[in-house]
């Protein structure tokens, strides 16, 4: 297996992505092959200061750098040659086998599907992200497709479902519609005929609409909606989780009966941290393509960007793009199934 590294994407480039890369290598990913791309001389300067051995890893260079301020299409005008681009060229092409890149979401997003390319049959990818919950939750789209068409988020609970089930084991992966109420009847008329294709469709278990309040509390394992409400979603979990985290240090640091308090629980306390801790998961897939791209946080040090190195290795590993593939397949197979019409939640 070998895995394509962008190191010039993200607000800590190339210092933390190299970093990750390294300590990746040295663990759970000992067994990949690595192509880093972005500046030599830069990547070479890093690993000189802070002693890694850079004689595993394919270096190719590239001068540009695609930045967070950058137009999503800028990759195809004056930064052709920017490492994103030139990573995804070199996946397109065949060259290894999972793009990993911290870069700016829009230009990797539009990028991946015009480079990449989308798999067969797949009208718009997305991006799945794994909200941490306890059971793990995969929201799908969490930021790139702002207006869906019904049949979109037909193929989101496909994608998701074959995800969840390669890679965390769920065997029947519960399908939710995220809406503003559980009943049938409730939302918008996307939402509405979206449901009716939902719960027609035999390829995949659907549960029917579920609230955003229900998702840390077990309600599905996957959950579909469009990028716009998806987006906000996810950051209104991850702004409550660093609320959370912060009033309950201060809660352990009002005195010395709090101190005394943090102490007898410290290992709880760091345990239920690690389960809001976003860089745990690393980075969320692009879903829909022919080959793995995993987008990493912008602001991704070593710890994350080693777990979305070890997210794409996985991936890779599981199977996963096949089964997408086949429920695909299967579910374009049967069109007048999840065309609507007589349907009922399962």
């Amino acid at each position: 297996m070998k895995l394509i590294i962008d190191c010039m994407g993200g607000d800590h480039a190339p210092h933390e992505m190299l970093a990750g890369v390294v300590s990746a290598y040295k663990d759970r990913a000992a067994d990949c092959e690595f192509l880093l791309v972005g500046n030599e001389s830069r990547i070479k300067a890093v690993a000189e200061e802070r002693g890694y051995d850079l004689t595993p890893f394919e270096i190719r260079h590239t001068e540009a750098v695609i930045t967070m301020d950058d137009d999503a299409m800028v990759w195809r005008s004056e930064k052709k040659d920017a490492s994103m681009t030139v990573a995804l060229r070199a996946l397109a092409d065949g060259e290894g086998d999972a793009v990993v890149s911290c870069t700016n979401t829009g230009a990797l997003f539009a990028g991946a599907t015009m480079i990449a390319r989308r798999a067969k049959g797949v009208h718009r990818a997305a991006i799945g992200t794994v909200l941490p919950f306890d059971p793990p939750v995969l929201l799908l789209d969490s930021g790139a497709n702002v207006v869906v068409q019904p049949e979109f988020l037909l193929q989101f609970a496909v994608m998701g479902t074959a995800y969840m089930k390669a890679l965390y084991g769920i065997e029947k992966p519960r399908v939710g519609l995220l809406n503003n109420g559980t009943e049938e009847h409730k939302g918008t008329d996307l939402t509405k005929q979206a449901y009716a294709q939902l719960a027609a469709c035999p390829h995949i278990h659907f549960i029917g609409n579920v609230e955003a309040g229900s998702l840390p509390h077990g309600s599905c394992d996957v959950v579909v909606t469009d990028g716009f409400t998806g987006n906000i979603t996810l950051k209104a979990f991850e702004g409550m989780g660093k609320l959370f985290s912060h009033k309950l240090k201060g809660v352990f640091q009002s005195g010395l009966g709090g101190v005394l308090a943090y102490l007898m629980v410290k290992g709880k306390i760091k345990q239920l941290r690690k389960g809001f801790d976003a860089s745990e998961i690393g980075g969320s897939p692009i879903l829909g393509l022919r080959k793995p791209v995993i987008k990493a946080h912008g602001s991704s040090k070593e710890k994350a960007f080693r777990n979305a190195i070890y997210q794409a290795r996985a991936l890779v590993s599981s199977g996963a793009l096949d089964e997408m593939q086949a429920g695909m397949e299967a579910a374009t197979a049967t069109p007048k199934s999840c065309e609507g019409g007589e349907h009922h939640a399962t």
